[in-house]
């Protein structure tokens, strides 16, 4: 969801322990080829709005380990973030969704810090102060480029061999909408003058993808044509009646793999639109299933850490409101969020919203809402 102080987005990363390759009318839900399909669990992360803290978050991804593999996309958002951990055979890929600050290069490089394989894409936050770049000295967009190094995935794509697995990145430092938000940032790194142009730019970048992987598209903000109501998926909440704020260059590029190429694309995963909507009017739809049953999928859940805090004289333990980042004498912990999205065979299995809980050295699963189950 958004809100009218926050209408800027920042990057995504994604982490991955095994090797993978940098490059510049099938159900859609399923590998081209059914030998050796991917099997994997993924926990995405989005919109951190500096909620993110690297020794906890360690700990939540580790007890989320449920197999010797987790891959984690993510997407940095200045207001918020996004993280997809993948599990399968010996990998650990961790990703995420951006908007982890404005501009806020320590959290971003304790991000990079993580001992985890990861993507990530950039959010409009994430360019919050930087228009155009510098030729003098290294503003924080460009520093934050440097810590996560090819794991940016913006207008590129990432091999997974061993999970049958490709990522696609989107355009980064998207605030939705028609207009291209930084258009001089993106004219500097990437050439992109227009919505075609990164059209083009994200289509090419999936050419090539190896016949038998699946693709997970990775952006930002999510694409036009999934509603316009103020709590549809990527709907404007903040304005009356609402409106279409997906962003047509993901639109366009997407349709244009589904008519040209063979290439399975199940699952689109983006943030920047929170879950909570703006003045209190409730919550978004965070999951659409295509016609084609292609699953879009927003992981702002923001905020996305509860503070816990023992009540004075008991064991209980209750939620404490989030805006404070410092625990008091009371405190316990934290429940910290993660979208958990189950690939089995080459399929999208399951999706859940999860809460993990980190006390010291604790961890457990405390809640789980099922967003997604294949056949249901």
């Amino acid at each position: 969801m958004m809100s009218l102080s926050a209408l800027i987005h920042a990057p995504s990363p994604c982490f991955l322990s095994t090797t993978h390759r940098s490059t510049s009318s099938p159900d859609p839900t399923t590998v081209r080829s059914s030998s050796m399909a991917a099997s994997a669990r993924i926990a995405v992360v989005g919109d951190v709005h500096d909620d993110w803290n690297l020794e906890e978050d360690t700990k939540a991804l580790q007890l989320l380990q449920l197999s010797e593999l987790i891959a984690l996309l993510m997407d940095f958002l200045s207001e918020s973030n996004m993280c997809l951990h993948v599990q399968y055979s010996q990998i650990w890929c961790s990703s995420q969704a951006g908007d982890f600050g404005n501009e806020n290069v320590e959290l971003v490089q304790s991000i990079a810090d993580l001992n985890l394989p990861k993507v990530v894409i950039l959010g409009n936050h994430d360019s919050w102060k930087t228009q155009h770049f510098s030729g003098k000295r290294k503003d924080g967009v460009q520093r934050q480029l440097e810590c996560l190094g090819e794991e940016h995935v913006a207008y590129k794509r990432l091999d997974f061999p061993t999970l049958k697995l490709s990522v696609v990145g989107g355009r980064p430092f998207s605030c939705g909408g028609e207009q291209i938000f930084r258009r001089s940032l993106l004219s500097a790194r990437y050439g992109i003058q227009d919505m075609d142009g990164s059209a083009d730019r994200i289509y090419n970048a999936a050419l090539g993808t190896p016949e038998d992987h699946m693709v997970i598209l990775l952006a930002h903000n999510g694409p036009t044509g999934l509603g316009s109501n103020l709590n549809d998926i990527c709907g404007k909440d903040w304005v009356f009646g609402g409106g279409d704020h997906g962003d047509p260059d993901l639109a366009q590029a997407i349709s244009h793999l589904k008519e040209t190429t063979k290439i399975s694309i199940p699952l689109v995963v983006f943030g920047h639109m929170h879950k909570e909507l703006a003045y209190g009017n409730g919550l978004r739809k965070m999951i659409v299933v295509g016609a084609d049953k292609t699953i879009y999928l927003n992981g702002a859940i923001v905020p996305r850490v509860r503070r816990l805090v023992a009540e004075q004289g008991t064991d209980n333990t209750n939620f404490m409101n989030n805006e404070t980042s410092v625990f008091s004498p009371g405190s316990r912990g934290t429940m910290r969020a993660f979208t958990l999205v189950e690939i089995l065979e080459g399929r999208v299995d399951k999706i859940a919203e999860t809460w993990v809980s980190v006390i010291e050295d604790e961890t457990a699963i405390e809640e789980e809402h099922v967003l997604f189950q294949r056949g249901n």
